[in-house]
């Protein structure tokens, strides 16, 4: 009995491993979608958004049915509630991928992304895979460390979001729509890493029973 709760519990992490995955692979895509005006790519992201909260809703269920068949405690209890919640994290970020992705479509066969701020969305692209990755081996291998580095990653976002409105507020010479559509742009992606960030702490909490914050000070 005992060893197919286990299972079932180790399930539960499996499945957040394969969802953040995959949140991390449609960001890539998305990325490139953007930047290179991939067409194919795009459409992949958007139709493999409704993959996502299919995993999500699954991941849901069996979390539930832990908690009201098996009435976990201590870490197994943070395991299964803390799944509930990443469940609708990772969502959100396949869903932030998807709006990537559909910017990306809206302008093709034009590039989005004009060449005065290609370096931005590159740099934008690369720690937003790099978050995604991260998290997801935080927890497939429950690596404390990794997921403290999760945080140092979104201050690096944060700052170029911060260097695209600068550009954007001074002198910037092309359309209004460009405009809007790199706010936009940039706004998904410094959510998505917040979420990423969002992830990583409840993993430290799940690992450790210590908020963040509090292990930070440590």
């Amino acid at each position: 009995m005992r060893d197919s709760y286990h299972e079932a519990l180790d399930s539960v992490t499996d499945q957040l491993v394969t969802m953040m995955r995959a949140v991390g692979s449609m960001i890539d895509r998305a990325s490139s979608a953007l930047l290179d005006a991939d067409l194919g790519k795009a459409e992949s992201v958007i139709a493999q958004d409704e993959d996502i909260d299919a995993l999500a809703l699954e991941l849901e269920e069996r979390a539930t049915d832990l908690l009201a068949l098996q009435q976990p405690v201590a870490t197994d209890l943070r395991i299964v509630t803390g799944a509930l919640r990443s469940s609708a994290t990772i969502e959100r970020m396949g869903d932030l991928a998807r709006h990537v992705a559909k910017i990306a479509r809206m302008r093709y066969p034009e590039c989005a992304v004009p060449d005065s701020v290609r370096p931005i969305f590159v740099e934008m692209a690369a720690e937003a895979s790099l978050m995604a990755a991260r998290v997801g081996d935080v927890i497939a291998d429950q690596n404390l460390a990794l997921a403290l580095e999760v945080e140092t990653l979104d201050d690096r976002m944060d700052d170029l979001n911060v260097q695209l409105l600068h550009t954007l507020l001074s002198g910037w010479t092309g359309s209004v729509d460009q405009a809007v559509d790199l706010t936009l742009l940039s706004r998904f992606y410094e959510r998505y890493a917040d979420h990423a960030v969002s992830m990583a702490r409840r993993i430290v909490y799940t690992m450790t029973g210590t908020r963040y914050d509090e292990l930070e000070k440590r």
